[in-house]
């Protein structure tokens, strides 16, 4: 594989618009708009790889630093070198005055697209290129979906779902009975008191886990939390890197670990977070971002680790991220389980045209 040298790097900040009959209401606001960065690295022999870095909710300032600094950064390097990539970056952009989460979401984009090269050249599914097999991994029903609404409303839209084959999903009880894992997410919109408020009756229902009750950086209301009931709190989808994930652990109030592949460093950081929570005995349960891509390299990542929980599938409505940038990225069966796919790399076709026809759209995504 010594054709594997880099040659270019380009990001794509992409947008559509939300259908309001598609709109969901969540802890951070109302949806608008759904974006992504799409991150496209290609070598001299050729062989093309595609990733996605997360938005930050400013995909155009996220993709001009992937096109200009980390690209200098990372042209000319040998894409077979995944961890000498991810440490020049660290060393020169991520650890010291360089963009902080910035730096960590365009990082995730390259080196997700490494991961899809390598397997490319080597003509291995992205699962057996990380030592993993092909194992049903079970799904939960999630995404930007089943917002704030009455509780009627919000049972008939989950119901569909239920019936295809979906144990877990993030909503209320009454409607489904015990044997539907329930679990909730208050995307950082708690404060300390809600918890209070809360969580002992979330306790009584035997709900899953508590996601983000509180911004990420919020240590001490975590630590506050965690003595109000048995309830597990989960978070990790806004943490960056292995040296946060290391002081969540370490604090010992949050048991669910969310890293996203798109935020925290790509798949190589994530899998030492894994290797990191495997001492600690503690699952990962991985936040899901906006493509197929993303979506697709997920269930890759957790068919090669040991302590691998859900998948979170994305249900929401007309996502063309999901539909149309990409080829399929995963099918649920009747028991609610996913499989890695099968084709080279991550395994997935994406249409170029899509991101021509789909430029970014500039402003907030929730108002």
């Amino acid at each position: 594989m010594s054709g594997l040298r880099i040659t270019d790097v380009r990001a794509y900040p992409t947008s559509f618009p939300v259908d309001p009959k598609d709109s969901v209401t969540l802890g951070i606001g109302r949806a608008v708009k759904r974006d992504a960065v799409i991150v496209k690295v290609s070598t001299a022999d050729g062989v093309t790889g595609w990733g996605e870095a997360h938005h930050g909710r400013c995909p155009g300032a996220v993709a001009h630093l992937v096109n200009t600094t980390m690209k200098q950064l990372v042209v000319g390097q040998d894409a077979n070198d995944i961890t000498g990539v991810w440490k020049k970056v660290y060393d020169k952009q991520l650890a010291s005055h360089g963009m902080g989460a910035g730096a960590c979401l365009a990082l995730s984009g390259i080196d997700m697209a490494l991961w899809d090269i390598r397997g490319k050249a080597l003509k291995l599914p992205l699962y057996k290129l990380l030592g993993g097999r092909s194992k049903p991994i079970p799904a939960y029903a999630g995404g930007v979906s089943l917002g704030y609404q009455d509780s009627k409303s919000l049972a008939e839209e989950a119901r569909p779902h239920v019936q295809a084959g979906y144990k877990a999903i993030k909503m209320v009880r009454k409607t489904f009975g015990d044997e539907l894992v329930i679990l909730t997410d208050a995307n950082t919109g708690y404060t300390v008191a809600n918890a209070r408020a809360a969580m002992p009756a979330l306790d009584e229902l035997d709900v899953g886990w508590l996601e983000e009750p509180f911004p990420a950086h919020d240590y001490m209301s975590y630590r506050e939390a965690a003595r109000y009931g048995r309830l597990p709190l989960a978070a990790g989808e806004n943490h960056y890197t292995r040296f946060e994930f290391n002081r969540v652990i370490e604090d010992g109030a949050i048991t669910i670990l969310q890293p996203d592949l798109s935020k925290t460093g790509g798949i190589t950081e994530a899998l030492r977070i894994a290797a990191l929570a495997s001492s600690w005995k503690l699952p990962i349960h991985p936040h899901t971002s906006m493509t197929g891509l993303n979506m697709a390299a997920t269930i890759h990542f957790l068919a090669a680790i040991e302590n691998g929980g859900y998948f979170e599938a994305d249900i929401s409505k007309n996502n063309l991220f999901r539909d149309k940038l990409v080829s399929t990225p995963y099918k649920t069966d009747k028991d609610g389980n996913v499989l890695p796919l099968e084709g080279h790399g991550i395994g997935l076709e994406l249409d170029e045209d899509f991101l021509q026809a789909h430029p970014v759209i500039e402003g907030p995504a929730y108002v």
